[in-house]
Order: structure tokens, then C-alpha cells, then sequence
């Protein structure tokens, strides 16, 4: 049996799944409209490196903050359906399809939070995902990130965290898949790496590795 790691937003969908959340959200009337601008903002500092993922998490859970753990598992449903599923590219789930009758185990790794990470992972076949804690008290969201990834290496260091507590499940390869440059820690990891709609670093790293490349189409 094999690991299959796949990167979600821009490998798996066409977009960024928390910036379609905050999108979400306000479209609902669960938050102010000026949360759009705010988190534009706060992922062009994060992706240049200036801003502590933590930070840009604490912003962004926000308007969860006293919401009960149920009500924004209903909500979640409702963005799922709406939001995240449509933009799933035909070649993503053809490859999610592959792993699965394969025997594979499928895990989603991203920088997003739980909240949204896990139940997106299970509608798309996934055995789980690896993403950012999300802070639950009483059965109440606090707004507060539990646990973070650091820039660039933090998926690998989670990723062997959660290896380490997988004892009984011994993979004979690893595969991973992501678009961009942030994750080449990651690609490094595996066995089989593809580079899927990579950015232009990406794309250069990949090319002198030898690793696949992908072009997935919405």
C-alpha cells in the first residue's frame, strides 16, 4: 500500500479554498463584507513569507469565534456543495480514483484549517487530512488556531509527525502532488512527486529533478 499526498488548492481545485470561505461567509451574513479585502491582504503577505501563518489563521477564524461546533459543520456542508465540489478538475478526481482502486491511502495536506480540510477530504474519498488545528472549547470555536505549520517546511514536519503515530501502516512508496513552490519540502519527501499546474519556480524544479508534471484542466 502506498501514501498519496495531495496538496488542495490549485492541485485538487481551480481556486483557493479560504479565500471561496470568506467569500462564503459573507455572502451568508456571518461576516462584514471588508473580510474579503482583509484576507487578500493577509495571503499576499503569507505567501511572500511576511506574515506567521498563525496570524493569518487568527484573522481568518474570526467570525467562527463562540459559533457552536455544529452549526459550522452545517455550514460547511452547505460551502462544500456550493463552492468546492464545481471546481474539482475531471484529471484531479480521475487521479484520486486511481489511488483509491489501487488501495491506497489518500490524505489531503494543507495549510488550511481542519474545520474546513476534513470534511472537504472526506467528500473527495480521502482517509483524512493534515491541516491546521483549530482551537474547540465546549463545543464552541474560540476563533484560535491550535496548531500551525511553519512557511514552506511546516507540511513536511506534520507529515512526519503523523507518519510516527501510523505504525501499523507501513507505506511501500509515496506519492505527492502540488502546484507550488512553497511545497517543495514535501515533493522532496516523496517517491513519486508531480507538479501539478506548477508556478514557474515549481515548474524549474521540477524539470531538473525529473518529476512529473501535470497540466489539470477545469
Amino acid at each position: 500500500m502506498d501514501l498519496a499526498l495531495f496538496d488542495l488548492d490549485k492541485t485538487l481545485i481551480c481556486a483557493d479554498s479560504n479565500a471561496l470561505w470568506m467569500r462564503w461567509l459573507v455572502s451568508q451574513g456571518y461576516a462584514p463584507e471588508t473580510l474579503i479585502a482583509e484576507e487578500e491582504a493577509l495571503m499576499a503577505q503569507y505567501c511572500q513569507g511576511a506574515l506567521p501563518l498563525e496570524t493569518y489563521m487568527s484573522h481568518t477564524l474570526a467570525p467562527l469565534s463562540g459559533m457552536g461546533t455544529l452549526t459550522v459543520n452545517g455550514w460547511v456542508r452547505r460551502f462544500i456543495h456550493r463552492d468546492i465540489m464545481p471546481r474539482v478538475y475531471p484529471a484531479a478526481r480521475e487521479r484520486l480514483a486511481w489511488h483509491q482502486q489501487r488501495g491506497d491511502t489518500i490524505m489531503l495536506i494543507s495549510a488550511g484549517g481542519e474545520h474546513l480540510m476534513a470534511p472537504i477530504a472526506q467528500r473527495l474519498g480521502a482517509h483524512g487530512a493534515l491541516a491546521v488545528g483549530v482551537e474547540i472549547i465546549d463545543d464552541r470555536y474560540s476563533g484560535a488556531p491550535s496548531a500551525v505549520m511553519a512557511w514552506r517546511a511546516g507540511k513536511a514536519t506534520r507529515l512526519a509527525d503523523w507518519r510516527a503515530l501510523q505504525q501499523e501502516n507501513r507505506f511501500h512508496h509515496t506519492w505527492a502532488y502540488s502546484d507550488a513552490i512553497a511545497d517543495l519540502p514535501l515533493l522532496t519527501l516523496a517517491d513519486h512527486a508531480c507538479a501539478v499546474n506548477p508556478d514557474a519556480q515549481l515548474l524549474e524544479e521540477a524539470r531538473a529533478r525529473g518529476w512529473q508534471v501535470a497540466r489539470w484542466e477545469k
